[in-house]
């Protein structure tokens, strides 16, 4: 493993223990070179999964790009790292379950809208407003009124 610091190759693993209820090991290394500690974590390798996107157009699957979205529908929400990362990982974990080799991205948007939904409201649509690309102000207070009528049920 190659030190972020000074990019060596000469680290070595000072502990490791079992992380996402066994799915993952986190490795604590240490630069042989400048003495550094850092993290790393281990995976198993799943089958390359394709997004396939509104417009038709087919790319690898970008954890990342999850990551955003939701971050900036967070931004300034009561909504913790943790909370995020569960969340995150929740809809991979259904995702990778389904076991295809290729999946809409409009799947994962809803997957993702439904579990912010009951995270955070405000969250929840700023993330609808992007994803669901509203037209205009009316579409945008339509939502409002759905979510209201289902919490005041």
């Amino acid at each position: 493993m190659k030190c972020p610091y000074c990019g060596s190759t000469n680290t070595r693993v000072i502990d490791s223990r079992p992380v996402d209820e066994n799915s993952s090991i986190r490795r604590r290394r240490m630069c042989d070179q400048c003495e550094k500690r850092f993290t790393t974590y281990e995976k198993v390798e799943t089958i390359p999964l394709i997004i396939v996107k509104k417009d038709n157009t087919r790319e690898q699957y970008d954890r990342s790009k999850i990551e955003a979205g939701i971050l900036r529908a967070c931004h300034k929400r009561p909504v913790s790292a943790d909370q995020i990362t569960e969340l995150i990982d929740a809809v991979e974990t259904e995702i990778f379950n389904m076991e295809e080799k290729e999946i809409p991205s409009s799947v994962i948007g809803e997957l993702l809208i439904d579990r912010l939904k009951d995270l955070d409201a405000v969250a929840y649509v700023r993330f609808a407003s992007v994803y669901r690309e509203f037209k205009d102000v009316n579409t945008f207070v339509n939502e409002l009124k759905k979510m209201l009528d289902k919490d005041s049920k």
